[in-house]
């Protein structure tokens, strides 16, 4: 593990006006008002959590949202799981298919390290190649450990995932017929359902997942197998899934951070209040007379779901991020009482997807006290940056 640079070490117990720019900031007392919300709606309605590590991608967080009453995590890359663990993570579901012999001979290491340490790792499949793969490296493996597998199931997200019926009984009676793979339940994720802006456009599309998702159980059932679990879920739906009845637990992820393209979300009256928690500190280092210039651009921010938005502006105040490339942000002021940042100003900007942002950086300044007088408390890992494989 490479030693914290010099710079971050010397932030510590130092305000925020010593942060460089930029830097990506987490805002910890709002990150725990969050997680906070999450576990007691968890607790409501009697579900489990697993928040998806995809996006923070550091074993000390997973650890944390643990403590917090979490099952465990959930990733989608072999190399993150692995990441998780060396970090001290016993629980990981990679809730995605795995193929390739050497890759999945790295999962079947990987399930019995965690077994010898007390904790287990599961994988979600979706043919009967993948199945039998995964069998045949298990078996090669020869720790005598076992995987929790489960069926993925494709509810309306149209990636990966068999349809909800007979193929969905087929693969799980092949898990079964294993004796070193266990068959764990369903993975049903709607990821398209997240990001669709209207709460009655989110509601339909997750009465038709659920409905989906009962009839994929009930048939398994009906089979002679038992489905111990569903799971899924996101942050733009969850609300759904913990009042359906069908899921047992929810993979939502990033209500733990908030970025801007789920603020676009019409809310849910029953989905809790999650607040920013992720920001980019930047820096005005010039000015002319119809905008400023900040130096995050694209390479400190993902622009995949939009560009980001700047924080803690009153509204008529607030002024619009536009696209300066790698290095460079462009800040307008589009509205008479709004006024353009002087030269060395420091804004805050909220990222419009936090999964893609937090790859880009090595690490997470973590502020208490909030972004305007706070102090940076600890310095956190981005432990699975550019963990692809």
């Amino acid at each position: 593990m490479k030693p914290l640079p010099d710079a971050l070490r010397a932030c510590l117990g130092q305000g925020v006006d010593a942060i460089d720019t930029p830097a990506l900031v987490v805002d910890l007392d709002a990150m725990e008002r969050n997680i906070e919300r999450m576990a007691g709606f968890a607790r409501q309605h009697r579900v489990r959590w697993r928040p998806h590590a995809k996006m923070h991608k550091s074993a000390e967080i997973a650890l944390l949202l643990q403590r917090s009453g979490a099952t465990g995590a959930c990733v989608q890359k072999t190399a993150e799981a692995e990441a998780l663990a060396a970090g001290g993570v016993r629980d990981i579901f990679i809730s995605n298919e795995v193929i390739a012999p050497h890759k999945l001979l790295r999962v079947a290491r990987l399930a019995a390290q965690l077994a010898a340490q007390g904790g287990h790792l599961a994988l979600a499949v979706d043919s009967l190649e993948g199945i039998a793969r995964l069998a045949a490296a298990m078996d090669q493996a020869g720790s005598g450990a076992g995987i929790d597998v489960f069926v993925e199931i494709d509810v309306g997200q149209g990636r990966c995932g068999v349809p909800p019926g007979a193929p969905a009984v087929a693969l799980a009676q092949a898990v079964a017929r294993h004796a070193r793979l266990r068959f764990a339940g369903l993975q049903a994720y709607h990821g398209r359902a997240q990001h669709l802006r209207g709460a009655a456009e989110r509601r339909e599309a997750l009465a038709a997942a659920v409905q989906a998702a009962r009839h994929a159980r009930d048939l398994v059932t009906a089979s002679g197998l038992a489905v111990p679990l569903v799971t899924g879920s996101g942050t733009g739906t969850l609300a759904h899934e913990a009042a359906s009845g069908v899921f047992g637990e929810l993979q939502a992820g990033s209500f733990l951070f908030m970025d801007a393209d789920y603020a676009r979300n019409e809310r849910e009256s029953a989905q809790p209040a999650f607040e920013h928690a992720l920001f980019v500190k930047t820096q005005v280092i010039s000015v002319c007379a119809s905008y400023a210039v900040c130096d995050a651009g694209h390479k400190s921010h993902a622009i995949d779901s939009g560009l980001p938005t700047v924080a803690l502006l009153p509204s008529a105040q607030a002024l619009r991020y536009a696209n300066g490339g790698d290095e460079h942000g462009i800040l307008y002021a589009d509205s008479p009482e709004a006024r353009l940042p002087a030269l060395g100003d420091t804004l805050w900007l909220i990222p419009g997807h936090c999964d893609p942002t937090v790859n880009l950086h090595d690490h997470l300044v973590s502020v208490r006290g909030g972004l305007a007088h706070g102090t940076v408390e600890r310095i956190i890992r981005v432990d699975a940056r550019g963990a692809l494989t």
